[in-house]
């Protein structure tokens, strides 16, 4: 019997840009982001940072649902949930249709060369 970690199951070891989820929508997506929170991002989604990654998404989808309290929000909801994804596999296929949705409403969004702080 032989060990075999996450990353060797998944084909990410050592395949830079490529991420636990292999979505390339997701991976636009966070190429998008300011620099620090897309490095932030973009560790959480490795498959080594399982555990920090599962505390980290019920953290915070708990500070999305207290959204009314001060610095809480509800940005941190739909964030946790899409960490979550990663690895509760009933939430994959909740990613995948908001992914989806993206890619047909605001294809914009998943452009390289579109400016990074578009508000529409």
């Amino acid at each position: 019997m032989s060990l075999v970690s996450d990353e060797d199951k998944t084909g990410t070891a050592g395949a830079s840009g490529q991420m636990a989820g292999g979505d390339p929508r997701l991976d636009k997506l966070v190429r998008r982001l300011p620099p620090r929170m897309g490095d932030t991002v973009t560790y959480l989604l490795k498959p080594s940072s399982r555990w920090v990654r599962i505390p980290s998404g019920a953290l915070l989808i708990v500070g999305g649902v207290l959204s009314f309290l001060p610095v809480l929000g509800v940005w941190m909801l739909p964030l946790g949930l899409a960490l979550l994804a990663e690895d509760v596999p009933a939430l994959r296929s909740g990613r995948a249709k908001v992914l989806d949705w993206v890619e047909r409403k605001k294809p914009h969004w998943l452009d390289p060369s579109a400016p990074k702080n578009d508000q529409s």
